[in-house]
């Protein structure tokens, strides 16, 4: 077995334990080296985005005191969900690897498939764009500071 996902299934049994949310555990790794860990904290916070994977990548940000995780893989229990993906894209990790896929998540109750099959349609009926002009106009604002792009 894999030393860096035994240490993620750790962290989902130690929250699956405290009774604290899902079978979900994450480990993030740098040059051989964990400098995150996290576990589903979803009911212990109600949270409802205090997903394994998220936990793990804020843990790791903070050991590095950063939030660009470039050179780091993250290993996890599952597939990690659409907003643990986008999170996984936001702090540049190059390298996912995960033991149960969408399908098993699926079978144990979890509506990740929901995310995954969400339509355009089904987005568009969501989305309702207002005041525009002076959102655009703080992008404008933002523009004429001295800024970081991440």
């Amino acid at each position: 077995m894999n030393e860096y996902m035994k240490q993620a299934l750790k962290q989902a049994y130690s929250g699956i334990s405290k009774g604290h949310g899902g079978p979900f555990g994450a480990v993030v790794v740098k040059d051989g080296k964990i400098i995150g860990k996290g576990h589903n904290m979803v009911i212990a916070r109600q949270n409802c985005v205090c997903h394994g994977e998220i936990m793990a990548i804020q843990d790791a940000c903070k050991t590095i005191n950063s939030y660009d995780l470039s050179g780091c893989d993250i290993y996890t229990t599952a597939e990690p969900c659409p907003m643990c993906f986008g999170a996984i894209l936001w702090a540049n990790i190059a390298n996912i690897y995960y033991g149960c896929s969408q399908v098993d998540t699926n079978n144990i109750g979890f509506r990740d498939n929901k995310f995954y099959n969400f339509s355009k349609a089904e987005r568009a009926k969501m989305l309702k764009q207002i005041d525009h002009i002076e959102c655009k106009q703080l992008f404008e604002d933002y523009l004429s500071t001295n800024r970081k792009i991440y």
